[in-house]
């Protein structure tokens, strides 16, 4: 249990960080006309918000925290 935390605490981190500089991007296909065999779709590029990054990593630092202080 103690090391899962630490690996846990380590990828919010890493994932977190990413976020908060930008580097975190995701696509999403939207369908916006269909017309009976024939459908068209926009890809929408779109980035995770960098607070969303900065609590992830928050919460990273608090796992490994834990998973140092616990007894084994």
């Amino acid at each position: 249990m103690r090391m899962g935390l630490i690996i846990a605490g380590i990828i919010l981190i890493a994932v977190g960080a990413m976020a908060f500089t930008g580097n975190l991007n995701f696509s999403k296909d939207k369908e916006v006309l269909k017309v009976g065999d024939f459908s068209a779709t926009v890809k929408q590029e779109k980035t995770v918000p960098q607070w969303l990054g900065g609590i992830g990593a928050l919460v990273g630092v608090g796992l490994v925290a834990a998973g140092a202080m616990r007894k084994r």
